[in-house]
């Protein structure tokens, strides 16, 4: 019988170990981003001229976090509200991965700020309406 080497047996399973583990992980946000923005703001933050504004670069993406967060709550322009379909905790990564990419250096979007306004938006709106037409 043939004497089998501790280190050839453990290399082994180190590559197979290494060939299973998945690649390197998209940072968070990024496939909620492709999801619900890259349609209009494109994949890579370039937008589309005159139609959707580039997030890339762009100094009010940057800017201060509460207005990013109120704008994507709210929506703008052509830009639909996100209020009603992500969680707080969804505008903070999707936010947050805009303000770390494509060369852009913004602090992240807490979850505490996203939910501060969110509540700023449902005191302007208001309870929704039960009148009946």
């Amino acid at each position: 019988m043939k004497s089998v080497s501790w280190i050839a047996v453990a290399g082994g399973l180190s590559a197979v170990l290494l060939a299973a583990a998945p690649g390197r992980a998209d940072p968070p946000g990024a496939q909620m981003f492709a999801d619900n923005c890259s349609a209009c703001h494109q994949p890579q933050g370039q937008g589309i001229p005159g139609a959707f504004p580039a997030l890339a670069g762009d100094v009010f993406v940057q800017g201060p976090p509460a207005q990013a967060a109120g704008v994507v709550l709210r929506g703008r322009g052509g830009m639909p509200s996100f209020a009603n379909d992500l969680t707080d905790d969804q505008i903070s990564q999707i936010l947050t991965y805009v303000r770390s990419s494509w060369g852009n250096k913004a602090e992240p979007v807490t979850v505490a700020v996203v939910a501060d306004q969110r509540a700023k938006f449902k005191a302007e709106t208001g309870p929704p309406s039960l009148q009946a037409h």
